[in-house]
């Protein structure tokens, strides 16, 4: 039914679907490159989940989920698709630096993206330089004041100080974490209708757009998971009965 909704949202019908159009979907666009995304989001999924242990019920099931739909994707491929692979791994052999490629655990390539990077001119070195001078000349000055004060407010100007300085120093990290080098991936040929047609009809759960959604969705869940650590023992354990259900027969006497 969705997939109708897709083509009645596509006037014409095409070869390929327009990138960014409607879907028949309120709130969601055709996405340019499905394939590319879905292959990089299943392959850090499973990455990510290594993290968490085997036991875990919910691991197990992710990874077969996540490598069957894998399958799926890896085993569809855009025409054009062994002429643009030859060419970028041609540009990760000459410039292993900058040119990453990431790889399905199969061994198949998942994406390939280079690293911008910004260059410090001597203009810059130098304005860093001139100001670690005023800083420190401006850190000396701060002391001695600090020595000047009666002993009765130097705690309260302490923590002052001290928070001021956490303060300046999250600033910092967040002006870092927005000035990292980008990332910019290599885009693989887009895949045909009808081939995107096919994955949707083999997965079984929606348009591809919705798929990634949720791909993206259980990428998230499994960094919250392994970020609270959720296969520990709990801090407070639970009071007897705290999970028991509430059923017909559990509630006591009826009289």
């Amino acid at each position: 039914m969705r997939s109708t909704l897709r083509l009645l949202a596509d006037v014409k019908p095409a070869r390929y679907l327009q990138p960014h159009a409607p879907t028949g979907l309120t709130g969601l666009t055709t996405h340019p490159r499905p394939r590319q995304a879905l292959l990089i989001l299943y392959t850090t999924t499973l990455k990510k989940l290594q993290n968490i242990p085997e036991s875990s019920v919910y691991r197990q099931a992710t990874e077969a989920l996540t490598k069957q739909r894998l399958k799926i994707i890896e085993s569809t491929k855009p025409p054009g698709y062994d002429k643009w692979q030859q060419e970028v791994q041609q540009k990760v052999a000459a410039n292993p630096d900058l040119v990453k490629a990431i790889s399905t655990p199969s061994g198949a390539l998942a994406g390939v993206y280079w690293t911008l990077t910004g260059r410090v001119s001597e203009l810059e070195k130098r304005h860093y330089a001139e100001n670690m001078e005023t800083a420190l000349r401006q850190i000396k000055e701060e002391n001695e004041q600090f020595e000047k004060l009666p002993e009765s407010n130097k705690p309260a100007v302490a923590r002052w100080s001290t928070q001021q300085r956490e303060d300046e120093k999250a600033e910092d990290e967040e002006e870092s974490d927005a000035a990292a080098p980008s990332i910019e991936l290599y885009e693989e040929p887009a895949l045909e209708a009808a081939q995107i047609s096919e994955i949707e009809n083999q997965i079984g759960a929606g348009l591809i757009e919705e798929v990634i959604e949720v791909a993206e969705g259980e990428l998230k869940l499994v960094d919250d998971m392994i970020k609270f650590k959720v296969w520990e023992e709990l801090v407070e354990k639970p009071k007897p009965g705290q999970w028991t259900y509430f059923g017909r027969d559990r509630g006591g006497d009826a009289s």
